[in-house]
């Protein structure tokens, strides 16, 4: 039986993606190679890196403005080191909403003065902070756009006066947005796009070449800009299975089709943690994330029979984190709507039973 896989990442990916990129491994279009063992300098894989980069833009309506995308070796908590090494010269204004956004703030203080705009620690992330101010004379403002650990999410960003750069791992292409309001956009693969390993940046060029210091190459997002995003051997496997899952996406209708069916299923499971007393949601209603859904059982010794009754269905991956507890739905774009019908099943019936 085919699982509904609510993982947080690695995640679901579209079974049109899967069997594609396996085929590949086997053969890629009839070359006689494997998709892993060609050249990643062949006029193939060179190909297959410029239509990704291309999508990117594309879906993210970016074509045109100033921007380029890069598909890069590791995960997205390497961007948090590449952003103060390219960005940061004096000081640089950061959102704390949750522990990836912790963790990038820690990762720029190696280099210089980090200024925590609002933060939402104290109440263990529940919520995301509003009303602050962001300093026209720092070099950037960062922010997390979906914290994927507690369930929250930016419904709206700020008009910033400097250049605002955005993890956007856990909910990119998810949803409509002005793009060009970001100066950078970085998302590891593996929520939305492809398996792990590789991590889309996009970044408009006019902000870059402003810092004094010396960057290793391998940390130049100029350097990057002007290779093709081939300055080294690229993550061959999860670039191609990127590309296909941005093809698969343009060909449902792009962004604000998916977004359409993403807010169906975030209505349909968080109706149920609201209308079914045995549940309860972590996050605050309004900041609450179309991609990950925290809740808690509040009767524990409901946990074993919730849990077989779980995997009786097929559900997988909806352990929370152990920073929260309880569980994580985690909703990303190729997750479908029956699977959310299905665990809305299973959380009615336990509490028929209860």
């Amino acid at each position: 039986m085919k699982k509904h896989n609510f993982s947080a990442g690695p995640s679901i990916l579209p079974q049109e993606v899967l069997l594609k990129a396996s085929e590949a491994v086997m053969d890629l279009d009839g070359s006689g190679l494997s998709l892993i063992e060609i050249s990643h300098r062949s006029k193939a894989f060179v190909d297959i890196m410029e239509k990704a980069r291309a999508l990117a833009l594309e879906l993210l309506g970016l074509e045109g403005k100033g921007y380029k995308a890069l598909f890069l070796q590791g995960g997205a908590s390497t961007q948090f080191l590449m952003v103060a090494l390219n960005l940061l010269e004096k000081r640089a204004g950061y959102l704390n909403s949750g522990t990836w956004a912790n963790k990038a703030i820690n990762e720029a203080k190696i280099y210089d003065d980090i200024y925590e705009v609002a933060s939402s620690k104290e109440a263990n992330y529940n919520y995301i902070p509003k009303g602050y101010d962001i300093p026209e004379d720092y070099d950037y403002f960062h922010c997390t756009s979906n914290n994927t650990i507690f369930g929250t999410q930016m419904k709206a960003f700020p008009d910033s006066p400097i250049p605002m750069v955005c993890d956007m791992s856990s909910d990119i292409f998810s949803r409509t947005l002005d793009f060009s309001k970001f100066g950078i956009i970085y998302a590891g693969a593996q929520k939305n796009m492809g398996p792990a390993g590789t991590t889309l940046v996009v970044v408009k060029e006019d902000i870059l070449g402003k810092v004094s210091r010396k960057i290793p190459s391998m940390m130049d997002y100029k350097k990057h800009i002007s290779s093709g995003s081939m300055f080294n051997t690229p993550p061959v496997f999860a670039v191609y299975t990127s590309m296909l899952t941005l093809e698969w996406l343009k060909n449902l209708g792009g962004i604000a089709a998916i977004e359409e069916e993403n807010e169906k299923k975030a209505r349909l499971i968080y109706s149920e943690i609201d209308l079914n007393p045995l549940f309860k949601g972590f996050a605050v209603k309004e900041d609450r994330s179309y991609m990950n859904a925290t809740f808690t059982l509040e009767n524990e010794n409901l946990k074993e029979t919730f849990e077989t009754m779980l995997k009786e269905a097929g559900i997988n991956g909806l352990n929370g984190h152990r920073s929260v507890g309880g569980y994580r739905a985690s909703m990303y774009n190729a997750l479908p709507l029956d699977s959310v019908k299905v665990l809305v099943e299973v959380m009615s019936e336990l509490e028929s039973k209860a």
